[in-house]
């Protein structure tokens, strides 16, 4: 999907000339060079005054330098993948160290398992849970409230998805029939009876991935399928985000939004939508309220209100950490899930063969929206339920939850309280009726 704030289609600059996508990133990447002694300046300087045995470090003088330091360098530096600081979890009442492993690996995504360090054995087996993250611009990393919460009572695994910028060429293209066949390899590599949770925009995927298992009379599909704030028919109650992509059309973004990976990344000469494109939209979408967040964390810095201004770094952090996506990727998903609705419509194709979500039987199907969702407006998600029409009743579940946006969705108070143990009953549920299907047979 056309990727912005935590799954926001961005709001792109109309004004870019075709003549200028092909040097972009390179120009670019000379801009961020050429930072870099202005940054280790600005990191000297900081130092200095924020040395206690400087007796400006303790005047507001000194603090204003120092903070305005640091707002320069914040705001002009790269920002990494964020680390996942899942380090334990509570277990039956027990503190349990968490492990991260990574359990399946190909070029443009890595599988990984939360491995909880049991003291002792569980009573009984927890539900095994895939969590397919959004290739959306930002990292899996967003989701850490959504592992967190099912890590307590679940297995967890998670895709990681790669920044395309450092996947050679040699690797290959990657376009929206991998990410299915990537979905596919991962529930076999996993040896079936799991449950698949989609967030966002690997709602679609996902659903054509189990389509086609079913299609093929597939054993290892997953139990239960739970897809949140997807955008399966953005033709039902369209936002501003839908809008965009029908507005613009996909030769616009094409000419737009395309460019090659500079030297010296591995990815060099792919074709990409460049995360800091991305990071452009996403600012500019909300650059008042941006703009009002890095003057407070100034003004926090200079009173010493440490804890504020640590709730500052940790959002930008992890707000500002973009990755690129591949050209074909994002094309293709423009295209086939915001301009031409292929799916609802009947008309969608993975390697040639159109992917049929009535085929669907033995996965059970819950989807989850919020009622104030602006990104994947209410009944996209729901729309579902026509789509997967032989699906029984009794192992079908729509839920709206109340008074939460997008990001509400996977994550926050509301999400933990309120919709984690309805997708956790409806897993059980679904694995019961699975398990006394069977036990009938």
């Amino acid at each position: 999907m056309p990727i912005g704030e935590f799954g926001r289609p961005p709001a792109l600059p109309s004004e870019v000339s075709p003549a200028l996508t092909t040097p972009m990133y390179w120009m670019y990447e000379m801009a961020y060079a050429s930072l870099n002694p202005a940054r280790a300046m600005s990191d000297a300087t900081k130092m200095m005054f924020q040395n206690p045995l400087n007796p400006l470090s303790q005047t507001e003088f000194g603090k204003s330098v120092a903070a305005g330091c640091e707002l320069f360098e914040r705001t002009t530096r790269r920002y990494g993948k964020p680390e996942w600081g899942l380090d334990d979890t509570d277990v039956n009442g027990v503190r349990t160290p968490v492990v991260i492993r990574t359990v399946w690996e190909k070029p443009f995504c890595r599988l990984l398992y939360f491995d909880r360090q049991h003291p002792r054995p569980l009573r009984a087996p927890q539900p095994r849970v895939l969590i397919v993250a959004p290739m959306s611009g930002h990292y899996a990393t967003l989701l850490r409230g959504t592992v967190e919460a099912f890590l307590p009572t679940h297995e967890v695994y998670i895709t990681d998805w790669s920044d395309a910028r450092m996947v050679p060429m040699a690797a290959g293209r990657f376009d929206l029939d991998d990410y299915v066949d990537y979905v596919i390899e991962m529930l076999h590599a996993l040896g079936g009876n799991m449950h698949v949770i989609a967030v966002c925009q690997p709602s679609v995927p996902v659903l054509a991935a189990v389509s086609v298992m079913e299609a093929e009379g597939d054993r290892f599909v997953p139990v239960s399928m739970t897809l949140m704030g997807g955008p399966i028919d953005t033709r039902c109650n369209p936002t501003s985000v839908n809008n965009l992509a029908a507005e613009k059309g996909i030769d616009w973004f094409r000419s737009n939004v395309i460019t090659k990976v500079p030297f010296p990344h591995p990815g060099v000469m792919r074709d990409v939508y460049p995360g800091f494109l991305q990071l452009n939209g996403f600012i500019s979408m909300n650059l008042d309220r941006h703009m009002d967040a890095h003057k407070n964390l100034f003004n926090h810095l200079v009173q010493g209100d440490g804890d504020l201004a640590d709730k500052h770094r940790d959002f930008y952090d992890e707000y500002l950490a973009v990755m690129d996506l591949t050209a074909e990727y994002y094309l293709q998903t423009v295209d086939v899930v915001f301009i031409k609705h292929s799916l609802p419509k009947g008309e969608m194709t993975h390697r040639g063969k159109k992917v049929d979500p009535s085929r669907i039987v033995n996965v059970a199907l819950m989807t989850v929206e919020g009622e104030n969702d602006d990104i994947s407006g209410l009944g996209q998600t729901e729309a579902t339920h026509a789509l997967c029409s032989s699906i029984p009743d009794d192992r079908r579940v729509h839920y709206v939850q109340k008074g939460v946006g997008h990001y509400g969705v996977f994550n926050g108070s509301r999400f933990k309280s309120e919709i984690v143990p309805r997708i956790s009953d409806f897993m059980l549920t679904a694995a019961e009726a699975k398990q006394h299907a069977a036990t009938a047979e």
